[in-house]
Formats: C-alpha cells, sequence, structure tokens
C-alpha cells in the first residue's frame, strides 16, 4: 500500500497489467493458433486491445506529460528520460499488437497471423513486465518521496479525470 493515492493508483495498474501479459504470454505459447470460438482466446483479445488502448498509451502519456515534468523540475530527470525512451519503443509496439488483435477479432488467425501475434506478444510481453518491475522498483518510491499533497491532489484528479 502506498500513501500517495498517484503511486497507489499507478501501482494498480501495474497489477492489472501482469496478469493481462501473463495471460497473453500463456496463450502464444500455443503451436495452434487461437480461435475466436473460445470464449477465453476471445475474451483475451479484447482485453488486450482495451488495455493498450485505453489504459497503456493514458498511463504512458500521463508519466511523460506529468511526473516526469515534476521530477525534472526538481533535478530528477535521468529515471523519466530512461523510461520515456522505453515508451516509446513500446507505444508502436503496442499499438501492433493492438490492431493484430483487432484484425483476428474480425478475421481470425491464419498460421501467418498467428506467428506475428505471438512474436509481437512476446516481445510487447517481455518489454513490459520488465519496463513495470522498474517503475515499481525506482518511479513509485520516488513519488511517494518527492511529491506534496498539493501536487497529489492535483495530478491524481488531472489522471483520474482522464480515464
Amino acid at each position: 500500500m502506498f500513501a500517495n493515492r498517484i503511486s497507489q493508483t499507478l501501482h494498480d495498474e501495474h497489477r492489472a497489467t501482469i496478469a493481462l501479459m501473463e495471460r497473453v504470454e500463456t496463450m502464444i505459447r500455443r503451436r495452434q493458433p487461437m480461435s475466436l470460438g473460445d470464449p477465453e482466446a476471445a475474451r483475451l483479445l479484447c482485453d488486450l486491445v482495451a488495455a493498450i488502448d485505453n489504459d497503456t498509451l493514458r498511463h504512458f502519456d500521463f508519466e511523460e506529460n506529468h511526473l516526469f515534468t515534476l521530477f525534472q523540475s526538481v533535478g530528477d530527470q535521468l529515471i523519466g528520460d530512461h523510461l520515456t525512451e522505453e515508451h516509446a519503443f513500446m507505444r508502436p509496439l503496442g499499438e501492433k499488437l493492438a490492431a493484430l488483435a483487432r484484425a483476428a477479432q474480425r478475421d481470425g488467425f491464419d498460421a501467418a497471423r498467428w506467428r506475428e501475434f505471438q512474436r509481437v506478444g512476446a516481445e510487447f510481453v517481455q518489454r513490459m513486465l520488465i519496463h513495470v518491475q522498474k517503475e515499481e522498483a525506482a518511479l513509485l518510491p520516488l513519488i511517494e518521496d518527492t511529491m506534496d499533497s498539493e501536487t497529489e491532489m492535483r495530478l491524481y484528479g488531472v489522471y483520474t479525470r482522464d480515464r
């Protein structure tokens, strides 16, 4: 549990992301393409698209536009610079994975599309899990140590309003 609501909210989102990445990882290990007739597979594709489109990119934008600029203003920009670089690499990867999932929702998977989904999915899962670990270990404690209550209240309002 975190004292800062932003830290706690980001932590909760990280936990949800880890759970989703574990589901994706389990699914892409299958040799055969997932079938849209499988309710678990259909739900995973839906959850994956929603998470990337609505949560992951919003999460990255909030960190870059609000948290990292705050840290920069107090002379601590290294973590923000590092995480921004990771975001820049993961954004197009996530967008590609979401596009593949949307296409699969519409058309299903053939062997080639399944291999591409597996490849992009595996890379996204690996990068996302490492990224979340870094944020949990470095970013959230920095928020706890750096942010005053007035800034917390203001930024929490910004973040929750954008949901």
